[in-house]
């Protein structure tokens, strides 16, 4: 495994030909960019309408990405009800598609066995598990292409991708 710290996430979207998988399975996050607008949520106030500069960037990857006929995808394997975090996750999800993203959800009670992290799979390839802090902040990635690891993940993706629910269709 090679450690890639900071934010390795442009330059491993840059390098992807084909694919990119994403699975979550937490319930919630500390994404220090995300606090601000989680507030906000949280207290009713109105949203800040994609102005983070974040969300801005983000979107711009995917979409360059998806410009070079890269699909990208994303599964959110979420407890039921959802935490407010994913509430909030809910009304940012939109943005995701504009920007190219096929993103689905799948309630854990109907998923089976889940992996315990998140990860990356890119082209079939190249795993990037997500790291995170004592605090739950992201910490950066593991970034392998063991063929046993990558394996496993291509199982873990064909198995939960064919249960999740397109997010158009998500009814929490």
């Amino acid at each position: 495994m090679e450690l890639r710290q900071n934010n390795p996430w442009p330059d491993l979207f840059r390098e992807v030909k084909q694919s990119a998988f994403h699975i979550e399975v937490r319930d919630t996050y500390a994404v220090p960019s995300e606090s601000e607008p989680l507030r906000r949520f949280l207290a009713g106030e109105p949203s800040l309408n994609n102005s983070e500069e974040f969300w801005n960037s983000w979107g711009s990857l995917v979409k360059e990405t998806k410009d070079r006929g890269v699909v990208v995808g994303r599964i959110r394997v979420v407890t039921v009800p959802l935490s407010d975090y994913q509430r909030w996750l809910l009304t940012e999800t939109g943005d995701n598609i504009e920007a190219g993203e096929d993103i689905r959800y799948l309630p854990r009670h109907l998923a089976g066995d889940v992996p315990q992290d998140d990860f990356w799979l890119f082209d079939d390839e190249v795993v990037g598990f997500n790291l995170i802090d004592a605090d739950g902040k992201p910490a950066g990635a593991s970034v392998t292409t063991d063929p046993g690891i990558v394996s496993h993940c291509q199982r873990v993706k064909e198995q939960l991708w064919s249960l999740a629910t397109p997010f158009s269709e998500f009814q929490p």
